[in-house]
C-alpha cells in the first residue's frame, strides 16, 4: 500500500478524524499509522512527523511520493479521489458545502473554545454555560437553515466533505447537552451522522480509550 494516513489518538485528534472520515467515505484505499499524540511521547512523535511534512502535525497523507498535510487538503483530495463523490454536482450548493467546510476549518469563529474534543469522553463533564448554550444555539441554527435550503437529508442535499467536517463538532456539543429542540432537522441530521459506520467505528474505539486531560 503506497498511500499512507497518519492519523491520531482516537479520542483526542478531531482533525485527524476528519481526513479519516472523508477518506473511508470517498471508499479510497488507504493504510492508517497512528500516532499518539499524547503527552509525554506527542513530542517525540510529532517531531518524526516533521522530518517529511512541514507542520509536524497529524494528520498527514503519504501518496507515494506525495505528501498532503492539513486536514482540508486531505478532505479535498479524497472527493478528488472519488470523482467528486463528497461534493454537491449543483454550483450553488457545492459553494454553500464549501462555505460551511471553511467557516469549521477556521474554528466556527470561535464557537465553544472551552469544550474541546477530548471533553466529549470526560466522565465528569460540566455543563454548558448560558454563553456555550447561545453558541451551540447559532450553529445549530446554520444547520437547520441549510437543511431547509438543501432539503436534506445532509447540508447539501448528498453526503459532503461540510457533514463530515462538522462530525467531531457534532459529537463534543451533544456530549455537553444543549438544548436544540428548536432545531429538530439539525438534530435529525446529527443523530443521521452519528449513525455512519465509519464514525461508529472510530467513536467505539476512542470510547475504549482512557480519557485525554489537559495536563495529561
Amino acid at each position: 500500500m503506497s498511500r499512507i494516513l497518519y492519523s491520531g489518538t482516537r479520542n483526542a485528534s478531531s482533525w485527524a478524524f476528519r481526513a479519516w472520515l472523508a477518506l473511508r467515505e470517498a471508499h479510497v484505499d488507504f493504510e492508517e499509522r497512528i500516532v499518539d499524540i499524547r503527552v509525554p511521547q506527542r513530542f517525540d512523535n510529532l517531531a518524526h512527523i516533521q522530518t517529511f511534512s512541514p507542520p509536524g502535525a497529524v494528520p498527514v497523507l503519504v501518496d507515494g511520493e506525495h505528501v498532503i498535510y492539513d486536514s482540508l487538503a486531505i478532505m479535498e483530495y479524497a472527493n478528488d479521489l472519488s470523482g467528486g463523490r463528497l461534493l454537491p454536482p449543483d454550483l450553488a450548493a457545492r459553494a454553500t458545502v464549501r462555505s460551511l467546510l471553511a467557516w469549521q476549518h477556521a474554528g466556527l469563529s470561535g464557537l465553544c473554545a472551552r469544550l474541546s474534543f477530548e471533553s466529549a469522553f470526560h466522565p465528569d463533564r460540566s455543563p454548558m454555560t448560558e454563553d456555550e448554550q447561545a453558541e451551540a444555539e447559532r450553529i445549530a441554527a446554520t444547520w437547520e437553515g441549510a437543511l431547509q435550503r438543501s432539503g436534506g437529508p445532509w447540508l447539501g442535499g448528498t453526503l459532503s466533505l461540510a457533514d463530515l467536517a462538522f462530525v467531531p463538532t457534532v459529537i463534543r456539543l451533544l456530549a455537553h447537552g444543549p438544548d436544540l429542540s428548536s432545531y429538530p432537522l439539525s438534530v435529525e441530521w446529527a443523530s443521521r451522522l452519528l449513525r455512519r459506520p465509519a464514525v461508529d467505528e472510530w467513536m467505539h474505539q476512542a470510547r475504549a480509550m482512557p480519557p485525554v486531560y489537559p495536563s495529561a
